[in-house]
């Protein structure tokens, strides 16, 4: 259930708190006095979509906040969204002027859909023209699913995964026959493709020690003078190099050791670099001798490089795209190859799950025709309640005209006649904006165990609040009063919330807020408050159009509330 709603700079409101009891809660006002203020607010804190305008004139930000309680078969703690201490769900809204909106859960930031998730658990929201749903001829099948039950429900989403299946594997036969008209035509492609590729044999590898040769080759003047002039520093042939001039420092070095052991140590070192020139001399006459290079070797690296390019430059810029290509060539002609196989074996697969879709479906068309009659004398005994005694309703289940779909292979038309003598038609074509409130209610009722089958639907689940924003337009007299008795009844088991204007309504509320609008200053200004005995009968009176001091009027409110 909501405990608390909390509203800030919303449109014309300014703040306002609401603390709502468990049963039935009726808000009340004047036409214009922000009402709808309430549907908006709830609507923006189950993650419904915001707008530009919404914040109150000067304001920086509005804010939303609900605290409820928390949802069902939720553990503090094992929801990540919900703190391990946490004993209430605590939603909430920030909303800027240019449309920018921020959710939080519990105070940590989160997503609209967070909100929609775990708000949707807890409320129901049903707006003035809520009712016309039932006009769709989906969402009277998805009120008889509801009414069969969680076996049915998980029936449904089966029939809804294997249908999905189905069509999954469908596209991909039709993709395999496609394939078998231009199969040879690819196949050669592929092969022509390939072949050039292995052709050539390119690899990464490859392709970085080519580019290394060639710019060797490219370069080898240079190289060679570098190579042999530290050759002829070093070593040379003729003359005395540095590899000389170390041997004589050591052996220098080596002799005067004899006297002093500090120069011996440094003629080991001498020494040592002798023999390190002498090395590295070696090593430069064979790096000389192997950078001469063959007459055309850097013509073949630059035709190899260039091959490679070429192939790079029609399947990718690199040679791993090049590779990568070449993969699924084979593949893609592995695919071709084997399409026929392929077709059995998706076709054998189609053939099973739409056996099982058959199956399923035929489960939940039976379900469905068991229970029609069953929820058609629930609600009808429910509209005799709400003032519709001899009205007559009708469930009825039909074949899809398109085959299996989703959800089945039915369509369920809910058919009503509201007075005797009448023939009974389509609930789209007959139904007043009335008589639809009342059959809403009813399904509601029935939905929430008053004779019927308890729902597993979402929109219907024991516990939650109920919002219903002026769901008895177009109806006043005697059938607002059985509306009245109905919506109290609903409320014995669950939470309510009402936005009225019938009295007869008003009367039976657990607790009464009453909205009202002060448009004495620049900007309007919307209040909510809690009534108390005198005030609600002061509340009554003017939504029976008296004056206060009318004591008539006053004496009407009051037996409304006594017979409440």
């Amino acid at each position: 259930m909501l405990h608390e709603l909390r509203i800030e700079n919303l449109l014309l409101m300014e703040r306002a708190e609401l603390r709502l009891a468990p049963g039935l809660n009726i808000l009340t006002g004047e036409t214009g006095a922000g009402k709808t203020l309430l549907a908006n607010a709830l609507d923006l804190l189950l993650g419904g979509r915001a707008r530009a305008g919404l914040v109150r004139e000067g304001a920086s930000e509005a804010y939303v906040e609900g605290v409820l309680s928390l949802p069902p078969g939720v553990t503090a703690g094992a929801d990540e969204r919900i703190p391990a201490d946490a004993t209430e769900l605590v939603l909430a809204r920030r909303l800027w002027p240019d449309g920018r909106t921020r959710a939080y859960v519990c105070g940590r930031a989160a997503t609209l859909s967070d909100l929609r998730e775990l708000g949707g658990a807890l409320v129901s929201f049903y707006g003035q023209h809520e009712h016309r749903k039932l006009m769709l001829a989906a969402a009277q099948l998805d009120v008889l699913d509801a009414f069969c039950g969680e076996r049915h429900a998980r029936r449904r989403r089966e029939a809804g995964e294997l249908w999905r299946g189905v069509h999954g594997l469908a596209e991909r036969a039709q993709e395999l026959r496609a394939l078998a008209g231009a199969r040879e035509r690819e196949l050669d492609l592929l092969a022509f493709e390939l072949a050039e590729i292995e052709a050539v044999g390119p690899s990464d590898e490859e392709e970085r020690e080519l580019v290394r040769e060639r710019d060797r080759l490219r370069h080898l003047e240079t190289l060679s003078g570098a190579a042999f002039s530290g050759v002829e520093a070093i070593s040379p042939e003729d003359g005395e190099g540095v590899a000389a001039c170390l041997a004589v420092a050591a052996a220098a070095l080596e002799r005067a050791g004899t006297i002093d052991p500090e120069l011996a140590s440094l003629a080991d070192r001498v020494a040592t670099l002798g023999y390190e020139a002498t090395e590295v001399a070696g090593e430069l006459r064979s790096y000389l001798d192997r950078l001469r290079g063959e007459p055309g070797e850097l013509e073949q690296v630059e035709e190899r490089l260039a091959a490679f390019s070429r192939l790079a430059r029609k399947h990718g810029g690199t040679i791993t795209a090049v590779l990568e290509h070449a993969q699924r060539c084979r593949a893609r002609g592995h695919e071709l190859e084997h399409a026929d196989e392929a077709l059995q074996a998706v076709e054998s697969e189609l053939a099973q799950l739409r056996e099982g879709l058959e199956s399923c479906a035929g489960e939940l068309t039976s379900a469905r025709g068991r229970a029609a009659p069953r929820l058609a004398r629930e609600v009808q005994r429910c509209l005799a309640e709400l003032a519709m005694p001899q009205a007559r309703f009708e469930v009825e289940v039909h074949p899809r005209q398109d085959g299996c779909g989703p959800r089945g292979a039915d369509t369920v038309e809910f058919r009503i006649a509201a007075n005797p003598g009448l023939p009974i038609g389509a609930l789209r074509d007959v139904a007043s904006g009335g008589e639809l409130s009342r059959v809403m209610l009813a399904l509601l009722s029935v939905a929430n165990g008053a004779g019927g089958k308890r729902t597993s639907a979402p929109a219907e689940r024991a516990g939650g609040l109920l919002v219903f924003d002026e769901i008895d337009a177009g109806i006043g007299g005697h059938t607002a009063r059985a509306v009245a008795r109905h919506l109290r009844a609903l409320a014995s088991a669950r939470q309510l919330l009402c936005i009225t204007h019938l009295p007869q309504i008003a009367a039976l509320a657990d607790r009464h807020f009453t909205i009202v609008k002060d448009a004495s200053d620049v900007t309007a200004r919307t209040t909510v408050a809690s009534l108390e005995a005198e005030e609600v009968v002061g509340e009554l009176v003017r939504m029976l159009g008296a004056d206060q001091a009318d004591r008539a009027a006053r004496g009407h409110a009051r037996e409304l509330l006594r017979a409440a």
